[in-house]
């Protein structure tokens, strides 16, 4: 199994991301209720997560010693600063978050032939903005596609905005690598997903806004809860 396949695979029931953490507290909360990805957001302007350098290091050697897989959430498009990024702060995992280009993709793989590369696919009114271009992605080596929302005045990433499956269906027969599901997803709507989350490509969901109470703060009780519906443990499976 290459290294990018073995860091992929998830658990039988696949991954729980939780995107957005910006503390120490977060991740000690994340690595006690289940998720195993964490978002860490660099280069999103503007982004109440967004995380400076000597921070984000910090961060994903927390997260790493605590055994939760820190991922790289960002829309920089410049693949000799993301190499770089990755190899000073031990990130293996790289979300690609808004419109980087195949060719970028192409040249992180060459710099780094380990990482886990995720491409985000935006679908706007139930179309993907990126659909032309999923082969191009696939052959670029992006490891993982990540399906979610973009709003009607154009913002991308944690939107609350829920995916229709219809729209996700719609797209799935162009992929043929895994991918993770967000937009809007929470702990009381895993059953309106049930035949994406069968299908066999599914790898997992990203959530953020419903980790979160009123005033943006990761909770135990909605982190819990989430992974309940999205990550359970076996047993539970089974009841």
């Amino acid at each position: 199994m290459s290294a990018p396949a073995a860091a992929l695979a998830p658990a039988r029931l696949g991954h729980l991301k939780v995107c957005g953490a910006r503390t120490r507290a977060d991740l000690d909360l994340l690595a006690a209720t289940g998720p195993t990805l964490v978002g860490l957001w660099h280069g999103i302007p503007g982004g109440p997560a967004d995380l400076p350098p000597q921070r984000l290091a910090d961060l994903a050697a927390t997260a790493i010693r605590l055994g939760l897989e820190p991922v790289l959430v960002t829309f920089l498009d410049d693949p000799d600063h993301l190499a770089r990024l990755a190899r000073e702060t031990g990130i293996r995992w790289i979300q690609l978050h808004a419109y980087q280009s195949p060719a970028l993709a192409a040249r992180l793989r060459e710099q780094l032939p380990y990482a886990v590369l995720v491409k985000v696919l935006h679908l706007a009114r139930g179309r993907c903005l990126e659909r032309a271009f999923t082969p191009a992605f696939e052959r670029a080596g992006i490891d993982l596609f990540l399906l979610d929302t973009v709003t009607d005045d154009g913002r991308v990433g944690s939107t609350g905005q829920s995916l229709d499956p219809v729209d996700v269906h719609a797209l799935l027969p162009r992929l043929s690598i895994p991918f993770l599901l967000a937009g809007g997803l929470s702990a009381h709507n895993r059953d309106t997903y049930r035949t994406v989350t069968d299908h066999p490509l599914y790898a997992g969901a990203d959530i953020d806004t419903a980790a979160r109470d009123r005033a943006g703060h990761l909770t135990r009780e909605a982190v819990t809860a989430l992974a309940r519906a999205w990550h359970p443990r076996p047993q539970e499976a089974r009841a």
